[in-house]
């Protein structure tokens, strides 16, 4: 299958902004890189500047064509797919041809070479673009006739915008560089005003905007950083309506390639639904999220008050929101007209909901159908009644006034809003008080009759009374529970942060966010890392109540499931409609491009997630996924600098080789040459002199070649050989292999009288005396005093080479341990030190746990040192 072109559109907003003159620019540039392009068919300008960009360029022949004795020169499609070049330059893109031609519409002749593997350069104005016409002749007053298809645009592979001040465009026009003088003048005073051109331009750039984020979704980027305009969102409610009007919210949103949001606000009434209603609950926020939806929840009693709050908050441009069903008069809110007042910039969809009247009066029949009594309630209503009349007949006995006692009623009215649960008991208790009132307090007593004609005027007062302040304490009390709830919801997102914050590695973060998820759900949590695409091993967190061990957990054979939601990021198993039939909720843990882990919620014993609980849930997903992602890059990073500090070490090494061998191996090929080629003609002693220089530097390279098999070793993980060994006996061995022209100085031992026994591994640590003696050799004069000295110091061996020589400088002592580091202060050798000596030591000391060291030697000279764990044995007569 031949590979489709790619199209390439310089868009601009007005004639003259210079599109032309940018797709020719464009075409100079490709042809520099050695791309074969041709100018197809470039519109004719009276602008020099933009044709003298032709010169330079294959130029296909124009088609000619006849129409009303008018001869029109047109692009030629055919002539164009049989020249075939890489690029084709085809000007205006909205073009009608003329009749004759094969295709009606330019844009049809671009697809015909797009499908023929010609990649396309062309040209368009934002006037020119379909669904845009109706608001291009509403700010122009001019319909533009010539159109292409909106998804022409949206398919391009790149957008040019050539964009100019609108004030520039009008100094070009008024210049003569785009029109003619008269019709220049025309222009100005139709199409081309300021006003009209930045009103151009804003649409421009925002169509721009809309085809970049078109183009990041088809290239399967993220979808939160390519769409930056549109946010649709949908409220969702327990209503019948309401899978209607979140799939038309959807399809809103993929209309307007749109960010899709779904939000319920619960309140007081959540809890008081009906199974049914949180089942439909349930069923919209899950179709919602099916549909791409991401689901947000809030509590608050003000439903439009806290549409209004997260639609700014999260910049919602779109609401859609279902016809509501008819409220009583007292209660009638215009929700549409409250949102247009409080959000004018907020564009609001409703959805009819054909459905009011029955869910009306399913509603009023649900609200008398959950009326349910409770006996411990009722018993607290009528214990409440019966203290306050016996009060109330004490108020009378002492000659209290009326006003007193219905004070004291309605303070057990209240009271008894507190203690009971329920609005019904409210309404009960209010009822009795007037009843009792009227029984006791008013003449006649012990009868329902009242004389006084302003009685009942004080029964209503009273049970109105009543009735308002237990509703108050009603709302009141959910209005805590529900802050309570936000409460408990922030605190538990804080924790969160703060664990994961505290966390150090992935495994610290994914059981940080199981703990907190258990802590919140209160049921078991089994988690599965992601490594590599591969789930690892499951690690299960069991609440105090459960018996259930990862043992019993892998028994259930889930794995499979967790695995399809690695593949799939996306919900399965208990209460979901992919393989419902597990006893875990797997949800994933995911970042922009990857899922870092899987958790599992044990869904057997319990019913389905609440919908506070599941917000919560997701927020400390959201956390986890935001830590992990961190804590990966970390990783990552780190890895990156280790294989750069690598690579440069290595490039170190290699340099350093490749400059500092040539010496030694020189002086070695030299002499030996002059032995072979003059031997006979030398003395004994010439060919000793010769010999010893050979062999000096044979032993210098061999020394090197060791150092170097010994960073290999240390670098390459190998277990160290440690056995318990005398440090005489190592130094003994160490001295045979030193520099011979320690010969030359004065070195002398100072060994302990005690036997000092460390872990070690022998070789290595003849290595590091070898090392640090010859660095002695090499840094001090001839006839400088070496000193070698060995002491048992707080529990440690100590062993020290001190000279006096020239010493170290004081920033030399922070950097004479540091790999390929030299001094440059060398007295003897006229070999450059790769710098590997004194790093290895330090390296080999570290691995046997000890320390090395370097100070000053008084009252001058240099001291190096280092520690090693000393290590008691029993000799053979028992000391």
């Amino acid at each position: 299958m031949m590979k489709k072109g790619k199209l390439r559109i310089y868009f601009g907003y007005a004639a003259g902004v210079g599109k032309t003159y940018a797709m020719l620019e464009g075409a100079h540039e490709a042809q520099k890189d050695g791309i074969d392009v041709v100018a197809g068919y470039i519109e004719p300008h009276a602008r020099p500047e933009t044709m003298r960009l032709l010169d330079g360029l294959e130029k296909l022949p124009t088609k000619s064509l006849i129409y009303k004795g008018i001869k029109l020169q047109e692009f030629d499609i055919d002539a164009a797919i049989v020249r075939k070049p890489q690029i084709m330059l085809v000007d205006e893109l909205a073009h009608t041809n003329g009749y004759g031609s094969r295709n009606k519409k330019r844009f049809q002749d671009i697809e015909e070479l797009l499908r023929a593997g010609i990649d396309v350069y062309t040209t368009v104005n934002v006037q020119h673009i379909e669904s845009l016409n109706d608001v291009i002749e509403k700010i122009t007053g001019i319909r533009v006739n010539e159109r292409i298809p909106d998804d022409i645009f949206d398919e391009a592979d790149q957008i040019e915008l050539v964009d100019i001040e609108p004030l520039d465009l009008l100094e070009r026009l008024d210049k003569g560089k785009i029109y003619q003088k008269a019709q220049a003048y025309r222009a100005m005073q139709n199409f081309f005003t300021e006003e009209k051109l930045i009103a151009l331009r804003e649409i421009a750039l925002r169509k721009t905007a809309d085809q970049v984020n078109h183009s990041a979704v088809r290239m399967d980027k993220n979808r939160n950083s390519a769409y930056t305009k549109e946010h649709v969102l949908v409220c969702v409610s327990p209503s019948p309506s309401a899978l209607h009007v979140i799939r038309s919210a959807a399809r809103l949103a993929m209309a307007f390639k749109a960010e899709f949001t779904a939000l319920y606000v619960g309140n007081a009434e959540t809890e008081s639904f009906s199974d049914e209603d949180k089942l439909r609950l349930r069923q919209s926020l899950r179709l919602a999220e099916q549909l791409g939806a991401k689901v947000s929840v809030v509590y608050g009693d003000d439903l439009p008050q806290q549409i209004v709050e997260y639609a700014k908050v999260s910049h919602v441009s779109k609401l859609v929101i279902g016809k509501s069903a008819e409220q009583p008069f007292w209660r009638r809110v215009n929700i549409v007209d409250f949102l247009s007042q409080t959000a004018p910039n907020l564009d609001i969809y409703v959805i009819p909901n054909g459905r009011a009247l029955e869910e009306t009066s399913h509603r009023k029949f649900y609200q008398l159908a959950k009326l349910h009594f409770s006996v411990s309630d009722l018993f607290k209503t009528l214990l409440m009644l019966v203290i306050v009349t016996v009060v109330g007949l004490a108020f009378r006995y002492w000659n209290f006034s009326v006003a007193n006692i219905i004070t004291i009623y309605i303070l057990g009215v209240q009271i008894n809003a507190v203690l009971t649960k329920g609005r019904i008991f409210s309404v009960i208790s209010s009822v009795l008080s007037v009843l009792c009132f009227n029984y006791f307090f008013t003449a006649p007593y012990f009868t329902f009759v009242a004389f006084s004609p302003n009685y009942p005027v004080t029964f209503f007062i009273m049970l109105a009374a009543g009735l308002i302040t237990a509703t108050l304490i009603k709302r009141i009390q959910e209005q805590v529970r529900a802050s309570a709830e936000k409460s408990y919801r922030t605190e538990i997102l804080l924790q969160t942060n703060k664990e994961l914050a505290q966390s150090d590695s992935v495994v610290d973060i994914l059981e940080a966010t199981a703990y907190q998820v258990e802590k919140l759900l209160e049921r078991d949590i089994v988690v599965y890392p992601v490594e590599e695409g591969v789930l690892s091993e499951p690690h299960y967190f069991a609440t105090g109540q459960s018996n259930r061990t990862l043992a019993t957990y892998e028994s259930y054979k889930e794995k499979g499931v967790a695995e399809w939601v690695m593949h799939n990021n996306k919900r399965a198993g208990a209460t979901t409609s992919t393989l419902s039939a597990s006893k875990y909720l797997y949800l994933s843990i995911r970042g922009k491009n990857q899922v870092f882990a899987v958790i599992g919620i044990l869904m057997t014993e319990k019913s389905e997630l609440e919908v506070f609980e599941k917000s919560v849930v997701f927020a400390i997903l959201g956390e986890a996924a935001l830590a992990l992602e961190k804590e990966i890059l970390r990783e990552e990073q780190q890895k990156t600098e280790l294989k750069m500090q690598q690579e440069q070490l290595r490039a170190n090494l290699l340099r350093a080789i490749s400059h500092d061998l040539r010496t030694p191996l020189t002086s070695i090929s030299g002499h030996a040459k002059l032995l072979m080629e003059s031997g006979q003609s030398l003395d004994e002693l010439q060919k000793n002199e010769l010999s010893a220089y050979i062999y000096d530097d044979a032993m210098w390279l061999i020394n090197l070649v060791e150092n170097l098999l010994s960073i290999t070793k240390l670098d390459g993980d190998v277990e160290l050989q440690l056995t318990t060994n005398i440090i005489d006996e190592v130094i003994e061995e160490a001295l045979k292999h030193v520099d011979r022209h320690l010969s030359q100085h004065q070195f002398s031992l100072e060994l302990s009288s005690e036997v000092l026994t460390a872990k070690m591994d022998a070789s290595l640590m003849i290595q590091v005396l070898i090392n640090i003696i010859n660095n002695a050799v090499k840094y001090t004069p001839v006839g400088s005093m070496i000193v070698l000295s060995t002491q048992r110091l707080d529990g440690k061996m100590v062993v020290e080479v001190a000279d006096d020589g020239v010493g170290i400088r004081d920033e030399a002592k922070l950097k004479i341990f540091d790999l390929f580091y030299t001094t440059g202060n060398r007295q003897v050798d006229s070999k450059r030190g790769l710098g590997l000596g004194l790093s290895l030591c330090k390296s080999i000391i570290v691995a046997h746990g000890g320390e090395i060291y370097a100070r000053d030697n008084y009252p001058k000279g240099a001291i190096i040192g280092f520690t090693l764990p000393l290590v008691e044995v029993v000799l053979a007569d028992g000391e």
